[in-house]
């Protein structure tokens, strides 16, 4: 496309490999996704039909197993397309557009939907006795609610300052999904005070949530501290470790992508497979393996299929 052209149609790079890499990464990155897509769904399922996962705890698990469904069917069902042939590797302006605004709203909602949780865990260890008023479902409905618009508000802005720019070629994104940092390269002017308003702004969310998780747990530990019983202290550090575990492998991507000065696209390209492909299957893993009241029931599920099947 010459300097002049205006782009309609966008060309993902993929990912940084050799094309003998093809087969093996496709088939990896398909497993990845389908175990993601099944993960999330039993736990979604699980929580729905078991009465006693009607907590607050599991209401928000239960938004965070949706959130990481879609976050994943975002970006990796066309990374795989790029992988099977060339053809697939274009993406229309349009659906850029609509996957730069997906990928930023579920994830900028996914980091609001942490800080919710570990202020649920604050509130569970520090104030058990009025926790279940405090976490009323009203309550928890209003926290979901807030979430989501946030989250709606937050990609709003990213989509908006990012395609406001002319983007006259060439067309070729470096990178297997539509991101703001590589698109914005592709602008046929000035960029810096896009950039710099794009960086606060993440930085703001990313920052502002994690300082209040930080927080939340540094009033937990210290309510944690006061109990007497060894076994009571465990048994609230195992309600949290969970939680905080997601949270680190979540932040930690996001902060070394889109918070630290300059870009190397192949260096961001490996990072971003970590949390776009590899979190959300995490998530339903850790919160499964690590949770003895979702693994009864899904054990309970289990034998009722096998029981089904003999029949």
């Amino acid at each position: 496309m010459t300097n002049t052209s205006v782009v309609t149609t966008f060309i993902l790079s993929g990912l940084a490999h050799t094309p003998e890499l093809d087969t093996l990464l496709f088939g990896s990155f398909l497993v990845i996704y389908v175990l993601t897509v099944v993960g999330n769904l039993l736990i979604l399922m699980v929580i729905t039909v078991d009465p006693h996962l009607h907590t607050p705890m599991y209401y928000f698990l239960s938004n965070l197993s949706f959130i990481d469904l879609w976050f994943s069917t975002v970006t990796v069902p066309k990374m795989l397309m790029t992988l099977v042939s060339p053809e697939g590797s274009a993406i229309s302006f349009p659906s850029c557009v609509a996957q730069l605004y997906s990928f930023h709203f579920l994830g900028s909602t996914e980091c609001f939907l942490y800080t919710v949780m570990s202020y649920d865990r604050f509130l569970a260890i520090s104030y058990p006795l009025r926790y279940a008023s405090m976490m009323s479902g009203r309550t928890c409905a209003i926290l979901a609610t807030t979430t989501w618009l946030s989250g709606s508000l937050h990609s709003a802005v990213q989509t908006t300052l990012t395609f406001r720019l002319p983007l006259c070629g060439p067309n070729q994104i470096q990178h297997y999904f539509c991101d703001a940092p590589p698109i914005l390269k592709l602008a046929c002017a000035d960029t810096s005070t896009v950039e710099m308003v794009i960086f606060v702004n993440i930085g703001v969310v990313a920052s502002g949530c994690f300082f209040l998780i930080m927080l939340s747990y540094v009033s937990i530990v210290h309510s944690i501290l006061k109990i007497r019983t060894s076994e009571g202290r465990w048994r609230a550090f195992q309600t949290c470790s969970s939680h905080c575990t997601v949270v680190l492998c979540f932040f930690v991507p996001c902060v070394f992508i889109y918070l630290r000065p300059g870009s190397k696209e192949t260096m961001d390209r490996v990072v971003a497979v970590f949390y776009t492909a590899l979190t959300p299957l995490l998530n339903p893993v850790v919160y499964t393996l690590r949770n003895k009241e979702v693994k009864k029931p899904l054990l309970k599920l289990k034998d009722k299929v096998v029981h089904f099947q003999s029949k």
